[in-house]
């Protein structure tokens, strides 16, 4: 076991965890934080993607430990006093989902995306957010939602 310290949507955490656990498996099976999906658990749909120190990781492929003293933030984190984050808003504006078991992953990764500056045209969008799968196909949605957030931001 492992003694690992995660500020998790701004909660100080100190954690007795498998080495071998992931980032995901911790925040769903432990924290029970389970707004951050288990797509493929291969890192290609981005489906688990969180922020840690402000960078869009997909969750699955890193290890808790690994992280230790990091600042985690997850979609439960982004509603403050029962009001929507923008880009939650924009979300669902724009109807950015269908089935909706993507879009934690592609808010969290739209964040990272608008915070690194990655937000300028719709084509930009498209390619940085690449990385996220959408089977439904709400792509439109999803890069117009983003690019209204990115405005406003």
């Amino acid at each position: 076991m492992a003694r690992v310290q995660l500020t998790i949507n701004g909660e100080a955490r100190q954690l007795e965890l498998d080495p071998r656990q992931s980032l995901l498996d911790v925040l769903r099976e432990t924290l029970g934080l389970t707004g951050t999906k288990k797509g493929c658990n291969q890192g290609a749909c981005g489906a688990c993607t969180v922020l840690i120190d402000g960078k869009r990781v997909v969750s699955c492929l890193t290890l808790a430990v690994m992280h230790d003293g990091a600042q985690v933030a997850t979609i439960e984190g982004l509603a403050k006093d029962a009001k929507l984050h923008p880009l939650q808003a924009a979300f669902i504006e724009h109807d950015g989902l269908q089935c909706g078991y993507c879009t934690p992953g592609q808010i969290m990764s739209g964040l990272g995306c608008i915070a690194e500056g990655h937000a300028r045209s719709a084509a930009q969008i498209r390619f940085w957010m690449s990385g996220n799968i959408c089977r439904c196909g709400a792509y439109p949605g999803i890069v117009a939602a983003i690019a209204d957030a990115a405005a406003k931001s």
